[in-house]
């Protein structure tokens, strides 16, 4: 199992374990598992490709998402 496969199911793990709990676990588990999903974002936004001499946003393709560009 990949590293981040293994990382995926203990912030799970984590977030089911805390719930119901009224100690903090579960927001704690909760903001860990944000912070995760921005890291992949952040390396999502890393790839996209800037259009146009200035590094404007390059427009649109025809069916792409405005969220995974």
């Amino acid at each position: 199992m990949s590293s981040d496969t293994q990382k995926h199911h203990e912030l799970l793990s984590a977030i089911k374990a805390a719930q119901g709990k009224q100690d903090g676990s579960f927001e704690t588990a909760v903001t860990r598992a944000f912070e995760h999903v921005f890291e992949h974002l952040d390396r999502l936004n890393s790839h996209v490709s800037t259009g146009g001499s200035e590094g404007d946003e390059r427009p649109l393709k025809p069916n792409e998402s405005a969220t995974l560009r």
